[in-house]
């Protein structure tokens, strides 16, 4: 991270951008060329290491680049807000973000994706689901494991609170 001062170290803040973000966008590398998708997402920490479960169709070009190449990244922001000045280079966005590079794998195991899809849902609607095998029959689920992250918070500008 090039700008130290805007980096977030807190848990809580770091907390804060995965419960409120709402959309992770999943990067890979399909053939050598980048490929992003926006995805709704659940996350928990397992032994202090970030993950992320997301699902999807059961095939498709993110199912297929997946299994070619499971190196991936991801990407979240929450609390986006423009903000203008007196010339270009005065405008801006205050946010908060998260970037995190890891590892994706397709889960196969039917109770491994029925709690995957259970954390899915409590990220999303703070409500519990549970899941039985039939539904989970229908969808690919994705654990991506992140190896490592680094969050970020640009505050607006002290002219603009």
């Amino acid at each position: 991270m090039r700008r130290r001062d805007r980096e977030v170290t807190e848990m809580s803040e770091i907390r804060h951008i995965l419960d409120t973000g709402m959309t992770l966008h999943l990067g890979l590398v399909d053939e050598g060329k980048p490929y992003i998708v926006p995805m709704n997402y659940g996350y928990v920490f397992e032994d202090d290491k970030l993950v992320f479960y997301v699902h999807g169709a059961l095939e498709g070009r993110k199912i297929d680049v997946i299994r070619k190449n499971p190196d991936c990244c991801v990407q979240i922001e929450c609390d986006v807000q423009p903000f203008s000045g007196n010339v270009a280079c005065q405008y801006g966005c205050s946010y908060y973000s998260l970037d995190g590079f890891g590892t994706a794998k397709i889960l196969d195991v039917p109770q491994e994706k029925m709690r995957a899809l259970s954390i899915l849902m409590k990220t999303q609607t703070e409500k519990d689901f549970e899941f039985n095998e039939r539904l989970v029959s229908i969808v690919n689920v994705i654990r991506i494991e992140c190896d490592s992250y680094t969050a970020k918070h640009r505050p607006l500008p002290a002219a603009c609170k």
